[in-house]
Formats: structure tokens, sequence, C-alpha cells
């Protein structure tokens, strides 16, 4: 009978539903009470309807703490056939777990999954190495989630260990973008094959994208007026600077801030060296003086071979140092001279 009972458990947990593990344990335990009764002697507390669940819950899951056992040869018999039935049982839903979760894990990697998260960065487009290079220095905070969403043609995901999310489908189809959440997104990246690709994409982006910030990777800049159709909050940035691109995507607008430093006309970077007369000079004098005289901003200091970038107000900066300043002209040594004394 045992034999029996065996080969049916293992054929019911061949159906591969998530009732069959009920439904075994509820046949095992519906039959072997009755056939428990028979075999032990009358009046058993194995068989009281108080003890019996118990009993059988520990005999099933294998733990036997032997508080409650059988006394004749019948009820050994009906308790290894709760044992059979409790292991297939055990059997029948540790296989659903480990199937669901290899199901998941399958998905994941072929794209086809759908990201719950928010506040993420989604990279539309993936191009080997120079994804993984915006990757790793958008999560080098800790902190940043990030999605890749590539063409049908990246069949698996390509970069698993970087601990990203993969999507994968045709860029311009609102769904594909949505199982990437870049309804939900803080930032997207639209960094197509080419710059007509870019703008398609990126129309269908402004279309899914709530209140996210999209920057638009172009190789002929010339084309930013075409994506201004588009939407003109968007973001520009030249393509062969990955650099500018994630600095753009974690903190929006940075890029017209360069700009702006780099157009003339506009604020510009200058440097000035500190008058040899002066002696050792505090950052934070410099800063004040710069501020307060000329409206300009004190980025970096070179001592010697000594670079200091944002250097801390309380730093002394030798006779003869170089300061480099954001400002709207060009100031010279005794212009400084001035100021300090």
């Amino acid at each position: 009978m045992t034999i029996f009972i065996t080969r049916l458990l293992l054929r019911l947990t061949l159906l591969g539903t998530w009732w069959t593990p009920v439904l075994v344990f509820g046949a095992v335990f519906a039959t072997s009470w009755p056939l428990m009764a028979l075999a032990e002697p009358a009046g058993s507390a194995l068989v009281a309807p108080g003890n019996y669940w118990w009993y059988f819950v520990v005999t099933a899951a294998t733990v036997g703490y032997g508080d409650l056992t059988p006394e004749t040869t019948g009820g050994h018999v009906v308790g290894a056939y709760v044992i059979v039935g409790g292991i297939a049982t055990l059997t029948t839903v540790f296989t659903r777990i480990a199937a669901a979760l290899e199901r998941g894990r399958g998905r994941r990697m072929r794209g086809a999954a759908t990201v719950d998260d928010s506040g993420h960065i989604v990279l539309l487009g993936y191009t080997p190495g120079r994804t993984e290079q915006m990757t790793d220095e958008l999560m080098a905070d800790g902190t940043t989630r990030v999605v890749v969403c590539a063409w049908d043609e990246v069949t698996t995901h390509p970069m698993p260990e970087h601990g990203v999310e993969f999507v994968r489908g045709d860029l311009t189809d609102e769904s594909v973008l949505r199982r990437a959440g870049v309804h939900r997104a803080h930032s997207v990246l639209v960094d197509a094959r080419d710059d007509n690709e870019a703008l398609a994409v990126a129309l269908t982006a402004d279309h899914v994208a709530e209140g996210a910030h999209l920057v638009v990777a172009l190789r002929d800049l010339r084309r930013i007026r075409h994506l201004r159709y588009v939407a003109e909050s968007l973001s520009c940035v030249q393509w062969h600077s990955p650099y500018m691109i994630t600095e753009e995507l974690r903190d929006p607008g940075i890029t017209e801030i360069y700009a702006e430093l780099t157009t003339h006309g506009g604020a510009g970077t200058h440097s000035v060296r500190l008058p040899a007369s002066l002696g050792p000079v505090s950052v934070e004098r410099c800063q004040t003086t710069l501020g307060r005289d000329y409206g300009a901003t004190m980025l970096a200091a070179r001592s010697g071979d000594a670079l200091l970038v944002n250097p801390g107000w309380r730093s002394e900066l030798p006779a003869g140092a170089v300061l480099y300043y954001i400002g709207s002209r060009r100031l010279t040594t005794d212009d400084l001279a001035a100021a300090l004394r």
C-alpha cells in the first residue's frame, strides 16, 4: 500500500499547481485519521480530535516530537503513510517555490520583467562598455538605482553583475518604457544608436515620463532645435561626454551651468595669483573679498604642485598661490592686492 500511495503522490506532484500540496495534505489527513482509529486500541489518546491534528502536523513535517506515538504495528504503518504524504507535500511546495524563483530570474535575465522602482534612473539604449561606465558612475554613491532598457537585439541581461534592472523591447513602444518605470523615474537618458533614433525615442519617453528629467545624448548638437519641438525642458548633452551625461542625470541643469561658463559673454572661469607682498592669506578672506568686491566665487587654488578644489575656509594659502574663480571679468594681481589689504 505504501508503494502505491508513494507513486500516487509523486504523480500528483507533477501536476504543477499550488493546489497540489493542499490536496495531498488534505487527502492524507482525511484518510489517515480513520485508519489510525481502526489500528489503535479503543480510547487511544492519539486519535482524539484534540490530539491527532497535532500528531499529524509534526509527523508529516518529519519533526517527530514523540509526545504522541502509535502503539500497534498497524498504527506504525499509518504513521509511515503520514510521513510519506508530508514529504510529498513539502517536496511539491519547495519545487513550486524553486520554479517560481527560477521563472522570475529568467524573466529578469530576458528583460521581460516589470520594474517596480520609483525615483530611479532609466538608461534607454545599451552600448557595450559605455553603458557600464555610466552605470558605475551613477551607482558610485551606493544609493542610486539604475534600469537599463535595451532594444530586442540585446537578448539577455548584459550586465547582471552591476546590480541593475534590465528591460528589453522596442524603445519607441510606450508599454516597454512603462515596464522600465519611466513614468516613475527621477531621470531618463535617451542614449540611442544615432540622432534620428534619439529623436524618435525621446518623443515616446517624453509622452510616458511624468515629471522625470529627460536627457538626450546627441552626436550632433545642431539637432537640439529638433529636440526642442519634443519638449523645451529636456536637456541635450554631447554623446561623446559620458561623464557630463551622468552629471546631468544626477543633478538636472548642471550642463546648462557648464555651457554658460564656457560661453563668451557669460560668467567665465579665470585665475589670478596672490601677490607675494601679502604673505599667507586664508581661504575665507579670499572668498569673502572676491564675493564682496567683485561678485566672484572661488573654485580652487594651486599651491606649488598641489591643487585644492573647493578648499576649506580655514585653509591658509601661501603667497604666490594661484586662485581659480568664476566671475564676470578677469582680475589683475593689483586688483586682488588692493582688495585684500
